[in-house]
């Protein structure tokens, strides 16, 4: 067995942990205090997003922390472990990656000229999202075409 980690192994594991500490601090918050998640600037305001917009902001929040949080933290450990169900886990959160920024731009785009949606960062959030939506895209191409390095086979 080959025990060198590749570079695509540290940036899916360094990249992965930085968006593991992002949900929990602006996702899971957002179920207890979304007012905090706002100070940090990881939530928009309601009178940004409206009512609706916070209310579809928890309902992120509950899925990321109840499906999207574990994954990613099963996905890293058992991706550090060699584990093949690593490679599972680290697949389905690496799908949700890439998924959730192309729901979340396009709800911004649609509610755009909604009474009482002021969002005005399109420029911002559309390379911020472009980005996690293209790492959970070669994260997922590069965990297919590595998985047997990565599960240490």
């Amino acid at each position: 067995m080959n025990n060198k980690r590749t570079t695509g192994f540290w940036v899916i594991m360094i990249a992965g942990i930085f968006l593991l500490v992002v949900l929990v601090l602006g996702q899971a918050m957002s179920l207890i205090n979304y007012e905090f998640t706002v100070s940090m600037g990881l939530q928009e305001p309601k009178d940004v997003i409206t009512e609706m917009g916070v209310a579809v902001n928890k309902g992120f929040g509950a899925g990321d922390t109840l499906i999207y949080i574990p994954l990613l933290v099963l996905g890293l450990i058992g991706l550090w472990k060699r584990a093949v169900w690593g490679i599972f886990a680290i697949s389905g959160a690496l799908a949700i990656t890439a998924y959730w920024p192309v729901v979340s731009l396009s709800m911004l785009l649609f509610a755009r000229g909604t009474p009482g949606f002021n969002f005005t960062q399109f420029t911002s959030y559309s390379i911020l999202l472009g980005g996690f939506t293209l790492y959970g895209l070669w994260g997922l191409c590069y965990v297919y075409k590595n998985h047997k390095l990565l599960a240490g086979r």
